[in-house]
């Protein structure tokens, strides 16, 4: 069978001329989404991510800015010895490669210490749960102060020579004292039972502390 007599029987030069067409726009349509897409994205481009941390979140504005990023506040905390306001931590971090108009997610100094809530301590539990959960809070605790009381017992807190309770809101900073029973009592606090050695008269017996009055003479 000639070349000929096959194209014939399978439909011709055309069907397969619009087979080669189709393939080629499909070729191209391919090539050309890639393309757009890599100048769409910017692919293989990036800008790097400058070093904001310790600085005033102004400053550190303006350089997002003229870098073309976006800064953004995420969190706060606080560090006394910085100033307050300026970027205590950055998100992507310094030398990240990031495309133009990504946001910076920044965390400020705070002005003033973050307060708490005393938990249910006081009254409520031992000296070693008591010293965990404050801990654990952020709290920095002073040698506890030792009480009249139950050995090892939280009677109360002390927070720069005051007296603070359950619920109240006090400065991450502010140091806190233990009120902590020390197993000793006052001696007004031993009440020891004695029983009463009176006893209730029998009958016809009479009760040495009731005055009998004296029998008047018969005449």
């Amino acid at each position: 069978m000639s070349v000929k007599d096959f194209f014939v029987k399978t439909g011709g030069l055309f069907l397969w001329g619009n087979l080669l067409a189709m393939l080629l726009v499909v070729v191209l349509l391919s090539v050309g989404v890639w393309y757009g897409l890599e100048l769409y994205t910017h692919h293989g481009e990036g800008i790097v991510v400058p070093n904001i941390k310790g600085k005033s979140f102004q400053v550190a504005y303006r350089q997002l800015q003229d870098a073309g990023l976006v800064i953004q506040v995420s969190d706060s905390g606080y560090n006394k010895k910085l100033a307050a306001d300026c970027i205590l931590a950055q998100s992507p971090g310094f030398g990240t490669k990031v495309k133009e108009g990504h946001t910076i997610y920044v965390t400020v100094n705070s002005p003033s210490s973050p307060t708490f809530v005393i938990p249910d301590i006081v009254d409520n539990c031992s000296v070693r749960e008591a010293e965990a959960r404050l801990t654990a809070m952020g709290f920095r605790l002073l040698p506890s102060l030792l009480v009249v009381g139950e050995k090892d017992w939280v009677y109360g807190i002390q927070c720069r020579g005051r007296r603070v309770s359950n619920g109240d809101r006090i400065p991450i900073d502010y140091p806190l004292t233990l009120m902590v029973g020390s197993g000793s009592y006052d001696d007004t606090d031993n009440f020891e039972y004695i029983e009463s050695s009176y006893a209730v008269p029998a009958e016809g017996e009479v009760d040495e502390f009731v005055e009998v009055p004296e029998k008047q003479p018969t005449e």
